[in-house]
């Protein structure tokens, strides 16, 4: 399989700014290795690290704020075929800067690609999860839910994650904890997260390589700009009662 083609974005939603270490972004490391040997090319952004307005529009200094760095991320959003978003478990959610991006994922969904279509539209994302506390498939529920509701293709097995025990503890790839050395880091010998990370990572590929080389999806039947301009394909209500 050649997967050189495609760009992949990570986006990391911690809420620690760098340096700090993100346990998040420990694991995105195992599928960016994957990544590596498979000669696919990639970028990690720290979304904390910049200057991202809270709202729901494309620029939000046409909407009272000074600053937003938001119109240059969502450059990289569309110029990536997989978009994998990132984030740690705090009170069993997701954290607030995974839901100010998915809120600015909303804000750029009524644009339109050259096909009419809504613009995330051939365009694949998954997510990864960490946390010391059960919320794993929870956030990943959120966060895929609201990638497909925009417009992302959402492949079989598209999330991964880590959890360590309930209550405080060592967090993915810590080494050491209370004066204690860890060998191997934590999480690090998990087959569950060692396989799902894997499969998550080679099934967004494969999903993106396919609708790349396909030109996305038809757009007979969903393209918005063909549905305001009266095209209505097979469209009908039912008959009144």
């Amino acid at each position: 399989m050649d997967f050189s083609k495609l760009k992949v974005l990570y986006i990391n939603c911690t809420l620690k700014k760098s340096p700090a270490v993100s346990h998040t972004e420990t694991l995105m490391e195992v599928s960016q290795n994957i990544l590596k040997k498979e000669k696919v090319s990639f970028e990690t952004i720290r979304l904390i690290d910049l200057d991202v307005a809270v709202g729901v529009y494309p620029d939000m200094t046409e909407h009272g704020w000074e600053k937003d760095d938001w119109p240059s991320i969502y450059k990289k959003v569309s110029e990536a075929d997989v978009l994998i978003v990132g984030t740690p478990i705090w009170l069993g959610e997701k954290s607030s800067e995974a839901q100010k991006l998915i809120e600015r994922l909303y804000a750029m969904s009524g644009e339109t690609n050259d096909k009419g279509q809504y613009v995330f539209y051939g365009k694949v994302g998954g997510c990864m999860v960490t946390g010391n506390e059960d919320g794993v498939k929870h956030c990943a529920m959120g966060i895929l839910y609201a990638m497909q509701h925009v417009g992302y293709s959402i492949p079989p097995q598209a999330d991964c994650g880590w959890i360590g025990e309930v209550g405080p503890g060592p967090s993915y790839g810590d080494t050491k904890w209370k004066d204690k050395t860890i060998n191997p880091p934590v999480g690090f010998d998990s087959e569950f997260t060692n396989r799902n990370t894997t499969f998550m990572t080679y099934n967004l590929l494969h999903l993106a390589k396919l609708l790349k080389e396909n030109k996305g999806y038809s757009n007979y039947g969903n393209s918005r700009e063909a549905w305001d301009s009266g095209t209505h394909w097979s469209f009908e209500n039912p008959e009144y009662r």
